[in-house]
């Protein structure tokens, strides 16, 4: 029987093995739907702040539905646009919603993940309709404000412009006080703010016109008190500029006054300059400059009416002076720096040549045409370099003289070693 039975041993172990597996499993699963049945229980709080948020929003949107309709009678279609949208996203949304909302509904069991999710979705989109609708109310409350607060803005609108126009009116005789020491292009820009505060101003009471007739007929007119309230801003900030006319006028004056003293200390240096000046084509070019400087400040007093032309006038002339002299000085720096170089120039011309001549007197008779020829122009530069006024041209023709006699006595040698024949 022991031989029959061998098999026993391993059944009883493979047996014990499987039920080990099956218990194994089937506590994995138990413990797999506890924990899922956790979190399914965890996120009830999520889903129950998601369907009180559905119930806000809903309800949100069908106020702002009546809302639109106040709206659009009080304000009309163009004001109630904002709030209009506002609802159609927040509608959009609530939809949305209400989509995952049925789905938590379903009978059908969904996982702990699922539910989750779409009940942050849930949140969020009604959390976001809530925002926009109430942005748009928060702006149309202040348009209602304001249109209650309309009929006290116009008094104060009003006495401002009155304000705007008594200044005005002392800027304009101002200005013709002006008028009597200044020529007409010197005020040319206070008059041009003087008409651009008239039509602010005129802009200003037409809406204020306007908006008195709208609320004696108890129709919105904040709209209109905004531009009145704009074109006095404006009206102020041109203003400003024609009280101030004056002031600059002393400022441009004053200016003038300092660069007609600068441009006749640069003329005084100018001219020294000029006479110094021994290039002739520089000198002639500084003595036009000074020339048409000389003229603008001899023609100041034709200019005394608009200082700021006479100003510019002053500084564009001792701009052009300022370039002529920076030119006339490169070249007398030429010049200068030319004549300083010229006694060591003309000292390596003329050891260079003794150096060539020695060469070609050692060579004799093997010494050829080309270093003769080379030496006797370096002799010629040399001349030249001597006798030149120019410093600039001289300082050149000694330095090619140096240059001729280094190739004499290179020529002069190739010759003697008998590179020549």
């Amino acid at each position: 029987m022991a031989d029959g039975l061998w098999w026993l041993p391993s059944l009883v172990v493979f047996g014990t093995t499987l039920v080990a597996l099956i218990g194994g499993a089937m506590g994995l699963r138990r413990l797999g739907a506890r924990r899922e049945r956790a979190a399914i229980d965890a996120g009830r709080e999520l889903e129950v702040r998601a369907k009180g948020l559905i119930v806000r929003t809903d309800t949100a949107v069908r106020e702002a539905d009546r809302e639109v309709a106040f709206a659009e009678a009080q304000f009309g279609a163009a004001v109630a646009r904002d709030v209009r949208d506002a609802l159609e996203t927040a509608r959009a949304r609530l939809r949305e919603a209400f989509l995952l909302q049925q789905r938590l509904d379903d009978a059908e069991p969904h996982t702990s993940v699922e539910r989750r999710s779409w009940s942050t979705r849930i949140v969020d989109l009604c959390e976001s309709a809530l925002a926009g609708i109430g942005a748009a109310d928060a702006a149309l409350g202040a348009r209602r404000r304001a249109e209650r607060g309309a009929s006290e803005g116009v008094p104060a609108l009003r006495e401002d412009a009155a304000r705007l126009g008594r200044r005005r009116d002392e800027a304009v005789a101002a200005l013709g006080r002006l008028a009597t020491r200044f020529a007409p292009a010197a005020l040319a820009g206070a008059h041009g703010a003087a008409a651009r505060v008239d039509s602010a101003l005129a802009g200003a009471t037409a809406s204020l016109d306007e908006a008195e007739r709208r609320l004696a007929n108890s129709d919105p007119a904040a709209e209109l008190l905004a531009v009145a309230a704009d074109g006095l801003a404006r009206a102020e900030r041109d203003l400003a500029d024609v009280e101030g006319v004056e002031l600059v006028l002393a400022t441009a004056q004053a200016d003038a006054a300092e660069s007609g003293a600068a441009l006749d200390a640069e003329l005084e240096a100018a001219r020294r300059e000029r006479d110094g000046q021994e290039d002739a084509a520089a000198q002639a070019a500084l003595g036009t400059a000074i020339g048409e400087a000389s003229a603008v400040l001899a023609s100041r007093a034709g200019e005394a009416g608009d200082p700021f032309a006479d100003r510019d006038r002053l500084r564009a002339a001792r701009d052009r002076l300022e370039v002529a002299r920076a030119a006339a000085r490169n070249v007398q720096g030429r010049l200068d720096g030319a004549r300083g170089a010229l006694g060591g120039a003309i000292a390596i011309a003329e050891s260079q040549l003794r150096v060539a001549h020695a060469a070609i007197e050692r060579g004799g008779g093997r010494i050829g045409a080309d270093a003769r020829t080379r030496l006797a122009e370096a002799e010629r530069q040399l001349v030249i370099a001597r006798q030149e006024p120019d410093p600039v041209a001289a300082l050149d023709a000694a330095r090619r003289s140096a240059a001729r006699a280094s190739d004499a006595e290179a020529l002069a040698m190739y010759d003697a070693m008998g590179g020549g024949r």
